[in-house]
């Protein structure tokens, strides 16, 4: 079995400050707040201003991860960003934030895996510390989904928002965090999660050609709620331990309702669940480690604890991680 070798050894968030509450949407497209919490449970989300990218966000997330634990990046020898809003198509964000904070000696990629990019990035950032790589790297999950929103696809617009949270991993053979892993990949159905760039057909099928955030949310619905509980139970499957051992279950916040079904058909009580859409939305790659970080700022998570982390979405890619919390 796989013995990791690398730590969480602190966390860090940021959302931008202005708000898109249900109300404002009601009096931009057909709709209303009732409707918005009935189908989604989603009350608000955050939106960046015109000149702030996600490398801003990614940034200012790890700022707050610096000041609250004391931490210095100096040495951090990789920084992994997790999104699909980047700045640029290149410079990667991950090299913008290498030059935000000043780090001299670093690689610095993007890893795009949509929603699920954050537990990938975490997944990556074992790896690379249990093998020896590196010995200590910056994951960033950030998003600034509403530049690529059409505010006319009420459907869509409802549910997204932006923001990013940063973890810090660190090489720790005594007190690892990671446990066990399972990705999953289900490309046939890309179809019904992506946004355009240099092409405008997949699997021969053409698209909606707009660069704007196109999702068949019926379709992405009926994939996760029956493929999520299976993986929950592959990742616990090469473990001694069973779900029912799991503290936390933070899956990625993309819809109250489809974490609510996640849940009812896993078997694992919605009462141990952690999410951040209520006031964040769906937040793409930021939506775990904010929801991660507000289950720590609330006092709900606790050293020790057992944490099953499952990131889902465009690709149509999965990744879960069972980790120890021990910050």
């Amino acid at each position: 079995m796989f013995k990791s070798k690398a730590r969480i050894t602190a966390i860090g968030s940021y959302v931008p400050e202005k708000r898109l509450t249900n109300k404002d949407l009601e009096k931009m497209i057909e709709t209303n707040d009732e409707w918005i919490v009935k189908r989604t449970g989603i009350k608000e989300r955050r939106i960046s201003h015109e000149e702030e990218f996600t490398s801003d966000i990614s940034y200012k997330a790890v700022k707050d991860l610096m000041e609250r634990y004391d931490k210095s990046v100096e040495d951090v020898d990789m920084i992994i960003v997790c999104t699909f809003s980047p700045d640029f198509n290149t410079p990667s964000v991950a090299s913008l934030v290498q030059a935000k904070l000043g780090i001299k000696n670093t690689g610095a990629i993007d890893l795009n895996a949509a929603c699920a990019g954050f537990t990938y990035g975490l997944h990556v950032a074992n790896g690379l510390v249990t093998s020896g790589l590196n010995k200590k790297v910056l994951v960033i999950g950030a998003d600034t989904l509403s530049k690529l929103m059409d505010y006319e696809d009420r459907a869509t617009c409802i549910l997204f928002g932006d923001g990013g949270g940063a973890v810090l991993v660190e090489y720790d053979e005594k007190q690892p965090s990671f446990i066990s892993s399972h990705l999953y990949s289900e490309g046939e159905g890309g179809k019904n999660l992506y946004s355009t760039n240099l092409s405008t057909r997949i699997n021969g099928e053409d698209l909606n050609n707009s660069g704007n955030l196109v999702q068949n949310g019926r379709e992405v619905y009926k994939w996760a709620v029956t493929t999520v509980p299976k993986g929950m139970q592959t990742v616990m499957k090469n473990t001694e331990f069973h779900l029912n051992d799991v503290d936390w279950f933070v899956p990625h916040s993309a819809n109250l309702r489809m974490i609510e079904s996640i849940c009812d058909r896993s078997g694992f009580p919605i009462e141990r669940t952690l999410y951040s859409l209520v006031e964040y939305g769906n937040t793409s790659s930021a939506s775990i480690p904010l929801a991660l970080d507000i289950g720590v700022s609330e006092g709900k998570i606790s050293n020790g604890e057992k944490i099953l982390l499952y990131g889902f979405g465009g690709g149509l890619a999965q990744a879960g991680l069972l980790i120890n919390w021990t910050l």
